[in-house]
């Protein structure tokens, strides 16, 4: 017996049939425009068209080397420019040393009362050059990196982390330059009575030099010879070769930095060492060979700074050799307390 059709429950129905009403009754939704919409997934469309953003649909533009340039090739840094930029503050800093030995003689400071006395003190004379220092320091760290568009450490090439992990290789580089230092002395005595020995003659001068010598003074002066003169002459030099000779411009390494030639950096090396030996010239006499043996330094310390990419290794280099000399004459005088056999 069989019920009418009418009054038969549809409760058997093949898997094919739920099947097909799955795929074709719309989803439920709130939303009644969702609703009205086909699903563009199962909806009869045409293809589209193909738009600027898909792969090889690209078009080529009229006049695109006119309204769209390449980009210019990123800037090395440091330059040229960027050093005359550093002698201007150092400028600025040359008036603030002014300025502060006017107001240390207007009011005594130190019992010195005339600028003449001033220049022959050590206070003066380690404060003026720290004023010098810090006053250049302080406009180039907040300026350069607007121009570099990275932080001021990495546009030198700082790398703290390559000295820190290099410093046993670095002390000892440090100890073959004051070998050097000591066999100079040794074979070809400097001139008797120079100015700096005056210096330390003075009442606590010794002690202010021993500090400032491996502190501030390696700081500040690896920052201007290796941190900024070294590379921008090295850019200079590979720069008139390309434009001269025609030689391939040489790429940045992955951090940004230029990729120097080898004479590039040796000819570098030299133009930046004969400042260097002649600023210390005046302090030990102006002595030839003294400035022999510093430009010899300064050469043993670029190679620092360019073989290891780091700043922060010559810096640590520089510090060292100038701990063992001081500590050499700290220990031959007693601690400072007999000068006289300087």
């Amino acid at each position: 017996m069989t019920l009418p059709p009418s009054d038969e429950p549809q409760a058997v129905q093949s898997d094919a049939d739920l099947t097909l009403e799955a795929r074709t009754e719309p989803c439920s939704t709130d939303d009644p425009q969702a609703a009205s919409d086909p699903d563009p997934a199962t909806s009869e469309s045409y293809p589209a068209e193909p738009s600027a953003d898909t792969p090889g649909t690209e078009e080529p533009l009229l006049f695109a080397n006119v309204f769209q340039p390449e980009p210019p090739p990123p800037v090395r840094i440091p330059h040229l420019g960027h050093v005359l930029l550093l002698l201007l503050y150092l400028l600025f800093g040359g008036v603030a040393t002014g300025i502060f030995i006017g107001l240390g003689v207007h009011f005594q400071l130190f019992h010195v009362s005339s600028t003449e006395a001033a220049l022959n003190d050590i206070h003066y004379t380690l404060g003026s050059e720290l004023i010098l220092y810090l006053v250049a320091f302080a406009f180039s760290y907040f300026t350069f990196p607007l121009m570099w568009h990275r932080g001021f450490f990495a546009g030198v090439q700082w790398n703290g982390a390559t000295a820190l992990r290099l410093r046993w290789w670095l002390i000892g580089t440090g100890a073959l330059c004051f070998l050097i230092a000591i066999l100079n002395i040794l074979f070809v005595p400097g001139p008797a009575n120079a100015p700096i020995e005056k210096i330390f003659k003075e009442p606590g001068a010794a002690w202010l030099l021993f500090a400032f010598g491996i502190t501030a003074a390696p700081f500040f002066e690896e920052m201007f010879f290796r941190g900024f003169l070294l590379p921008a002459l090295s850019t200079a030099y590979d720069w008139l070769a390309e434009k001269f000779y025609h030689k391939p411009r040489r790429p940045l390494d992955p951090n940004g930095q230029p990729q120097w030639s080898f004479s590039a950096m040796a000819i570098a090396s030299l133009v930046t060492s004969v400042p260097f030996g002649l600023m210390h010239a005046h302090q030990t006499g102006d002595s030839v060979d003294v400035v022999i043996l510093l430009s010899c330094v300064s050469l043993v310390l670029c190679a620092v700074r360019l073989i290891t990419r780091s700043l922060a290794s010559s810096v640590l280099v520089h510090a060292f050799y100038n701990f063992l000399l001081f500590s050499m004459m700290l220990m031959g005088t007693e601690g400072f307390r007999h000068l006289d056999k300087m």
